[in-house]
């Protein structure tokens, strides 16, 4: 399995070579040269497999065995869900009048972005075991990422992460996840500004090409392949779970809601599609609409500001695996893609041609959410399951509501949930509601924090450049020092 730049203009790589990259060189991100079809005989097979070893079929079919071996792969990815609490992994809750709600919030974090991190945590360790190497992943968050990427890899004795948080513009529990880490490996910087502001110096060292490869350094974000990956499992168990029968042929539609913001969930969704599994898309947004935008008029351009929203992980101005999916619906179109992504990069506004909206426009449909329909949801969601949503999970759920309410006719539906409502207590009291707390993140307030003030005046790329340079100084002692 080769994988290609969406862009064209990068030499293609292998599994491991897309694992370690970000962006292709050429700009563009990293895509299957081909996708496997899968036919009936082969989704009756998969229809009755738990999520992990869906996630085993898929990883698969797009790692090749001289690479990973098959039962070195299923070993990895058994160690990466561990520690996962629900023994399912993920878990479906079916509620009142059709709603199906996919919980993939089960793991360490509360948050979706375990399940395809700890996956991709493992990948990387076993190559860097093999070739005794040693990398330093740099990730800015807005909350939920950097909580996630520390838990998937502290503790590695070959992977070094620094984390910079926008200190006071995340939640509390937010925060205390990744404050309270304190391992070696571990490094996490409080910057005094908002996450666009402490993109900048992680932009600024990720420029510098000599200075990244002296380093090894590399990002954890859904720009990396290996997440996007992992993420169709939740599609294909969605659809098993939720399909009337699939002894029918045609086999029926499943639509799968998916609440977005960089769109990564929506790729795998669309790689999915395109590999013959028969769901329909929603991409759900808040008040940024981008997506939203995209799907109804074409109009793939910059609104004037990122609005803040109860569901802050979507407050996304620039969905960047929405040129996965360009790239994918215009039949691997790289001349084409390359063409509307520079014209975006340039003018931060697109439209896209008639023949590929038609096509994005025919692979789903979407919707926008305010929070006031964030917040009606969650109190609806509660007054009729006692069920307490994440407002995230319930910019996916009020779509579900509006179309039960209009009295469309629809496919059975499933509505994903990317976190747990014990991570946003601050949202279900605006809904009206008690937050429940899990003992586990109540015991965050009494351990002890550790995070390095990125103050506003210090230079924060020059800080760092020089906590970089020292965790390589310290990389070569371990080495100099090692038993021959």
């Amino acid at each position: 399995m080769w994988y290609v730049s969406t862009r064209g203009m990068a030499p293609r790589v292998d599994f491991e070579g897309a694992l370690f990259s970000g962006y292709a060189p050429d700009g563009g991100l990293f895509m299957p040269e081909e996708l496997p079809q899968l036919g009936i005989e082969t989704l009756h097979q998969w229809s009755a497999l738990s999520y992990p070893s869906l996630v085993k079929e898929l990883c698969t079919l797009f790692i090749g065995p001289e690479l990973i071996p098959k039962e070195v792969l299923n070993d990895l990815i058994d160690r990466a869900f561990s520690r996962f609490r629900h023994r399912e992994v993920v878990h479906l809750s079916r509620l009142r009048n059709g709603l199906n709600v996919l919980e993939l919030w089960h793991g360490a974090t509360y948050a979706f972005k375990d399940l395809s991190l700890c996956c991709t945590a493992q990948f990387l360790q076993y190559f860097l075991e093999k070739k005794e190497k040693h990398i330093t992943v740099v990730v800015g968050t807005s909350g939920d990422t950097g909580s996630a990427a520390i838990e998937s890899v502290q503790g590695a004795k070959n992977i070094d992460i620094i984390v910079l948080l926008p200190k006071g513009h995340c939640t509390k529990i937010q925060e205390l996840q990744m404050t309270t880490v304190l391992r070696e490996n571990v490094h996490v910087f409080g910057v005094e500004g908002n996450s666009d502001e402490l993109d900048e110096p992680i932009k600024a060292v990720f420029a510098d090409v000599a200075f990244v490869k002296k380093h090894n350094l590399m990002s954890l974000n859904s720009i990396n392949w290996a997440r996007v990956l992992v993420q169709m499992a939740h599609h294909f168990f969605a659809y098993f779970r939720c399909a009337p029968s699939l002894d029918t042929y045609p086999l029926p539609p499943v639509e799968v809601v998916v609440p977005t913001g960089a769109a990564g969930n929506l790729a795998a969704g669309c790689i999915a599609q395109k590999m013959g599994l028969p769901i329909r898309l929603v991409a759900a947004v808040n008040h940024n609409d981008i997506i939203h935008r995209t799907v109804q008029q074409g109009d793939f351009s910059l609104s004037a500001s990122v609005e803040l929203t109860l569901a802050s992980a979507m407050d996304i101005q620039v969905p960047y695996n929405m040129e996965r999916i360009f790239w994918l619906l215009s039949g691997s179109d790289s001349q084409g893609t390359r063409t509307l992504m520079e014209q975006f990069e340039r003018t931060q506004s697109m439209s896209l041609p008639k023949e590929l909206h038609s096509k994005l426009s025919g692979a789903m449909t979407s919707e926008s959410m305010s929070d006031e329909a964030i917040t009606w949801t969650m109190s609806r969601c509660w007054e009729e399951n006692q069920y307490l949503l994440c407002p995230h999970s319930a910019v996916a759920v009020g779509y579900h509501y509006q179309q039960r309410d209009r009295q469309q006719p629809s496919f059975p539906r499933c509505c994903l949930a990317p976190a747990s409502a014990a991570k946003f207590p601050e949202a279900v009291l605006a809904a009206g509601l008690t937050p429940e707390t899990p003992a586990e993140i109540l015991a965050l307030e009494l351990k002890e924090t550790h995070c390095t003030p990125m103050r506003k005046g210090d230079d924060w790329t020059l800080m760092l450049r020089d906590t970089i340079e020292s965790l390589g100084w310290q990389q070569r002692g371990h080495f100099l020092n090692a038993p021959k």
